[in-house]
């Protein structure tokens, strides 16, 4: 049998399954695919758009096209009316193409190309992020007069993946670059800043909101004239603990904002992973079940896909996915869970051990939940002629 056709259930399931894994796991009871799949359902990616939008009231959604570039979920994006944080002229010309007018684009990455700030400005967009001093010339010199909003360095939440080093300024910092952009020609018009990806508590937002607050204010007091926050992402998806209902969560966000900032013009927040994640599931393989000796504890479960084939965030076993079998009804034992590739790398979870059940056997169907971030866009290398990971939108 093959065994992507196997039945599954979402026995054994540690939340109830929403109504974007109910239609993906009836889906899947007739699905035929000889290689691991990533299926997303394009209503659960509308219906956590509106929930977020709901929450988030008058702050604009860019939605961050790097969670997944899928054709289908931009157009539908574009159809609900959302903006887009774009990292790369590549993500811009997706956008444009399937109908996001430039005035909704934000080129949100901090290091750019010179020739790809040049084609932005070319193509119509007006709105840049910077982080530096060079970054700012280079606006300047290739889309002069542009809007800028500074990125703000900030402290680590406690979010599951934070993002707390490779982008961002201090804070003394931020306010010289704003005098510089007023130099450049350029229109500096706000600050930005990122909690941290997979920020599973809105109060997990209070310090980091209290620091660029304060720089806010800071800023105003010196005769800068701000009229945009951007907010950036951090917004939940479900894997193994406990999260806010994504109305809730954002509408908490929002007030903590309120009463800190005031009534802000403009306010953009940037989800991907909150967006996306939960309307998505893998249908994978089990390669291989095995002991390396016969005092282990555990077992080793080698899946079809690994580190290089899609799963990439469970590097340092930060993102903790769950998953569902035909034989969760059967008892379980801890395993370590691992890719296919010829790479000692490619280990899933072995610091704390995945629960499956000890009946699991190569050429059983395993379903990896609230997959529709980050996954895809990972797989697209083909390392040890794997190849990049299907994508099926129903």
């Amino acid at each position: 049998m093959n065994a992507y056709v196997t039945g599954l259930s979402a026995a054994g399931s540690i939340a109830p399954a929403g109504t974007a894994e109910n239609r993906i796991l009836t889906f899947l009871q007739s699905a035929h695919f000889d290689r691991p799949t990533l299926v997303i359902d394009l209503a659960g990616v509308t219906q956590q758009y509106r929930a977020l939008a709901a929450g988030l009231g008058p702050a604009r959604i860019h939605y961050a096209v790097k969670a997944n570039p899928e054709r289908a979920i931009i157009e539908e994006l574009v159809r609900l009316g959302s903006g887009f944080d774009a990292a790369s002229r590549a993500e811009i010309e997706l956008c444009l193409s399937l109908g996001a007018r430039p005035e909704d684009i934000s080129f949100g990455n901090t290091i750019k190309r010179t020739a790809d700030i040049a084609f932005a400005h070319q193509v119509g967009l007006r709105l840049f992020a910077a982080d530096s001093e060079e970054e700012l010339e280079k606006i300047a010199d290739n889309a002069p007069g542009a809007q800028v909003y500074v990125r703000l360095l900030v402290d680590a939440t406690g979010a599951d993946w934070p993002l707390s080093r490779k982008f961002g300024c201090a804070p003394d910092k931020a306010l010289r670059l704003l005098d510089l952009a007023h130099a450049l020609g350029l229109d500096p018009v706000g600050f930005s800043f990122h909690v941290g990806s997979q920020t599973r508590h809105a109060g997990m937002w209070e310090q980091t909101l209290d620091q660029v607050a304060d720089i806010w204010w800071t800023a105003q007091e010196a005769g800068n004239d701000l009229t945009l926050l951007n907010i950036g992402g951090g917004f939940p998806a479900f894997y193994e603990e406990e999260i806010e209902a994504p109305t809730a969560y954002a509408a908490n966000v929002m007030e903590m904002v309120r009463a800190r900032f005031g009534d802000v013009p403009h306010v953009m927040a940037e989800p991907g992973r909150g967006l996306v994640a939960e309307a998505g599931m893998i249908a994978a393989e089990v390669l291989l079940v095995a002991r390396k000796s016969d005092s282990d504890l555990c077992r080793w479960v080698y899946l079809d896909i690994g580190k290089f084939s899609g799963l990439a965030e469970t590097m340092d076993e930060s993102i903790r996915y769950q998953f569902l079998t035909g034989r969760d009804h059967e008892e379980t034992g801890p395993c370590i869970l691992a890719g296919p590739s010829c790479d000692s790398a490619d280990v899933l979870y072995e610091r704390r051990p995945v629960a499956l059940p000890l009946g699991l056997r190569a050429g059983d169907r395993v379903v990896i939940r609230s997959c529709g971030a980050y996954t895809s866009t990972y797989a697209s290398v083909g390392f040890n002629g794997f190849p990049p990971l299907d994508v099926v939108v129903i």
